[in-house]
């Protein structure tokens, strides 16, 4: 595989990250604009979540079946979160390690 795929996936891996985190905070993602009637429901952000959690999980994917070093990106803790694959209410809580009183 070529300089140019690894760069790319890379790059798709930040956008996945920060798709996540934007949806983590309760920020606009894509999502808010493809389905904007869902704005009203209750659940509405945690189905934000998890289709961003869906997205990272799966550019991580392709980068271990590419052999693309995806880890560098994140913290061990959340390497790890990633690495079980499960989004959790741990995972929301303590994605970010830095702040501990975060509230999404």
């Amino acid at each position: 595989m070529g300089n140019m795929s690894a760069e790319f996936l890379q790059a798709k891996l930040t956008d996945a990250k920060t798709h996540f985190e934007r949806a983590l905070d309760c920020k606009h993602t894509e999502f808010d604009d493809l389905y904007p009637y869902m704005i009203e429901h209750p659940q509405f952000f945690w189905y934000k979540r998890y289709v961003a959690w869906s997205e990272l999980l799966t550019i991580v994917k392709l980068c271990e079946e590419l052999s693309v070093g995806w880890q560098e990106q994140f913290t061990e803790k959340q390497a790890e979160y990633i690495g079980k694959r499960v989004m959790s209410s741990r995972v929301l809580d303590e994605w970010y390690e830095t702040n501990r009183e975060h509230v999404g």
